[in-house]
């Protein structure tokens, strides 16, 4: 197998007490053994609480924030009682608590959905702040993604979405280490579409389609040599397709057990946003989706 960089960081993850938020603690605890790493669990409160609550004290909340903690990590010990278990309750902004949470960690791991106000903070609109408030990577996982759900996604390879016009290496990278630690094949997926100036060519010739996908089929076979030399050991397949990426990764993800996809960590004055692909695989994926920030 190739070599897995060695990993100095625990894994962080959100709790809330949600079934969402269990879903993704039962997640990390997993991922956290395979990378042989502590596990953080970590609940942020933003004070003052949201008027929807009145009558709640910080006694309250403080008793309610230590028993959702506490009860998370007792249920993980038992499940796997050799991994180093800590938690955190932290009084704070929930995206600047979470965004200061990833910084020494190697994965941050949240549930897609939370219940709002109290327990909120990974809810929608904040937990997609969180995500692209951090360069470490980022996993999203939901009750179906449960490793004990019924309906887990529990898919026999990672797939991962390249773009031939990017450099991401760290997003490859991340893919080829995940298919390694749990010794499945990985499958590199690229969308391409003609390029504009065809529309307008009154006699066009499908053959330059044709001659176009082999040329996006050469170049992602080039952009993943060198990660199959460095990782000889993983089985690697790649698809190209002509449409959108994210719709064809949506697709793959029904037999995955992690969609892997990237994002620009440069960042606008208009702040950092996601891309049309990572936002439509992050709303659509029927798997974990593991977002990895890259120049």
């Amino acid at each position: 197998m190739g070599e897995i960089a060695a990993m100095k960081h625990h894994v962080t993850v959100g709790v809330d007490g949600s079934p969402e938020s269990r879903a993704a603690a039962r997640w990390a605890a997993q991922e956290a053994v395979l990378r042989h790493v502590p596990l953080r669990l970590v609940h942020a409160v933003d004070w003052p609480l949201d008027p929807m609550f009145p009558g709640l004290g910080r006694q309250d909340v403080d008793r309610w924030a230590d028993r959702a903690l506490t009860e998370a990590a007792e249920e993980l010990r038992r499940r796997h009682p050799q991994l180093e278990i800590t938690t955190r309750c932290l009084a704070a902004r929930p995206v600047a608590a979470l965004a200061a949470e990833a910084a020494d960690a190697g994965l941050l791991v949240l549930g897609s959905r939370g219940l709002g106000g109290l327990v909120g903070f990974l809810v929608g609109s904040v937990a997609m702040s969180a995500l692209v408030a951090t360069d470490t990577p980022v996993v999203m996982v939901r009750v179906a993604d449960d490793p004990d759900s019924p309906r887990s996604a529990s898919g026999s390879e990672v797939v991962v979405g390249v773009d031939i016009h990017e450099s991401c290496d760290r997003v490859l990278a991340f893919a080829f280490e995940e298919a390694a630690r749990r010794g499945c094949p990985l499958r590199a997926v690229h969308g391409w579409k003609m390029p504009l100036a065809y529309t307008y060519v009154p006699f066009f010739d499908p053959d330059n389609e044709k001659d176009i996908g082999r040329s996006v089929m050469r170049m992602v076979d080039d952009m993943l040599l060198p990660w199959r030399h460095k990782f000889p050991d993983v089985d690697i397949t790649h698809s190209v397709f002509t449409g959108s990426a994210g719709d064809h990764l949506v697709r793959a993800s029904r037999g995955a057990g992690l969609v892997v996809v990237g994002r620009h960590s440069r960042r606008s004055p208009l702040g950092t946003h996601l891309g049309s692909v990572a936002h439509a695989v992050l709303h659509h994926a029927a798997a974990p989706v593991a977002v990895v920030a890259h120049e």
